[in-house]
């Protein structure tokens, strides 16, 4: 037997968040005698921060590397056997080993594995219709996506921008498009812009985009993409408008890249995510794990699987896989669905359920929306607030939070986010013994205004 194989080999497909970090944390708990780790990566960065591509398009951020947590040559150094530009292209289960290309060359060669990590992450979701793929169009998921589209705002003569979608990278990427001196156009097919919001909640973001000088087209869908000179975009077209546009961003949202996955016939969930369980390892495996923006997640408050691709839970699956890969134990329990966005100056949290994802469980509810200020409305700069809360009908268990405010408003999200994950009730956290002094709130913190009339309400239907 060839010695160098003697010891266990460790297959990581992905060198983003999930999959970087397993192979962290196994090499921490194993050395490189005992635990050889090869990680594929097909694009040319490894552990960024895809989050922080709009700050750095809209130049808040002035230099890529500044996302990049772990560089290659960091990871090389810790004995982690690191091959970027390689994409794997088939999985074999039964023999235990992985077929990859080399991008560049067109090389393919086998690897086999004893162990093996799917992060694949997600694809920016590209709507079949005529002109998707002109020169101009763009999505934004990894590194690689970001350069393209500065290469091509710095190459455009025109100003006009298209944004379709009015998600989380819709509206982070408007905002970007807005502060490099463009004439942005949000398309969206929804009511309000943030679907992750409820609608109400949504209009308020609406009026912060308008604000800013974007134009907010809502209830639209985009059926084509028209081209001019040398294939490039020159318009976006609705069923009813024609936008014109020199540069165009899709930020309709993103599905898990799981192609891979499916071929090799892995279990999958009712939103494409590979399923697994409590310790991350694939259902029906046995050395065989995934995490990241390719798998779904268990939701904590509706029960129910859910595909939420966040960079946090990206790294938690990894934390996990990696321990678990490397000997040891460890499981991730599952989310509440946290999020957090800014449009300019404008602060949008929410944590749990909207109001239709508690009807489509089955779940009946309490509403209530409250007003209130970021500080005491006497001490300088107080900003209004908005919060709204569920609470469950009859039990009072809280069921989600959304809040959109000026400073210190997004993270007051993260109260309710502790709520939600010990199962406590709107009527327990009006007793929550939260930090007080005018500079950073009122007396009565704005989450448990919410919580106080919230309980009031569940009380008068009971």
């Amino acid at each position: 037997m060839n010695m160098s194989r003697a010891r266990e080999r460790l297959v990581v497909i992905g060198g983003d968040a999930a999959g970087m970090s397993a192979a962290s944390q196994a090499r921490r708990l194993k050395g490189p005698g005992e635990l050889e780790i090869v990680a594929f990566e097909r694009g040319h960065f490894t552990s960024y921060s895809a989050c922080g591509i709009p700050y750095w398009v809209g130049g808040d951020v002035t230099d890529r590397d500044e996302l990049v947590a772990r560089t290659p040559e960091e990871h090389r150094a810790r004995e982690i056997g690191l091959r970027l530009r390689t994409e794997v292209t088939e999985l074999d289960l039964d023999g235990q080993r992985v077929r990859a290309r080399d991008v560049d060359s067109g090389e393919e060669s086998w690897t086999s594995y004893d162990k093996l990590v799917i992060a694949t992450g997600a694809r920016p979701i590209r709507p079949d219709m005529p002109g998707v793929d002109a020169a101009g169009v763009h999505g934004v998921q990894t590194l690689d996506d970001g350069q393209a589209l500065l290469d091509t705002l710095e190459g455009t003569r025109g100003r006009r921008a298209v944004v379709v979608g009015a998600g989380y990278i819709g509206v982070e990427m408007a905002e970007a498009l807005i502060k490099r001196g463009y004439e942005v156009t949000v398309v969206n097919r929804g009511s309000e812009p943030m679907s992750t919001l409820d609608p109400d909640m949504g209009c308020l973001v609406h009026e912060a985009m308008e604000g800013l000088g974007i134009t907010m087209v809502n209830d639209a869908e985009v059926t084509k993409i028209l081209t001019g000179d040398g294939g490039r975009v020159r318009a976006v077209v609705t069923q009813e408008s024609e936008f014109p546009a020199d540069v165009v961003v899709l930020g309709i949202g993103v599905r898990p890249e799981t192609a891979l996955a499916r071929a090799a016939g892995l279990p999958l969930g009712a939103h494409g995510g590979l399923l697994t369980d409590r310790s991350m390892r694939v259902r029906g495996q046995e050395n065989v794990w995934a995490g990241g923006d390719c798998v779904e997640v268990l939701d904590l408050v509706s029960g129910q699987e859910r595909h939420i691709p966040l960079g946090t839970h990206a790294n938690k699956h990894g934390q996990v896989i990696g321990t678990n890969a490397g000997g040891g134990y460890a499981t991730f329990p599952g989310v509440v669905g946290t999020a957090v966005s800014k449009v300019c100056d404008l602060e949008i949290a929410r944590t749990g359920l909207r109001e239709k994802d508690a009807h489509r469980v089955g779940l009946r509810f309490e509403s209530v929306t409250i007003e209130s200020t970021s500080r005491a409305g006497y001490y300088p700069n107080a900003s209004p607030m908005t919060v709204k809360m569920l609470a469950e009908h009859r039990t009072g268990r809280l069921l989600g939070v959304q809040i959109v405010g000026r400073e210190g408003a997004g993270k007051r999200v993260d109260i309710a986010a502790v709520a939600l994950t010990a199962g406590m009730t709107v009527e327990q956290m009006t007793a929550l013994d939260l930090g007080y002094a005018p500079p950073f709130s009122p007396v009565w913190d704005p989450v448990l205004v919410a919580a106080r009339k919230a309980a009031a309400k569940v009380r008068g239907s009971s």
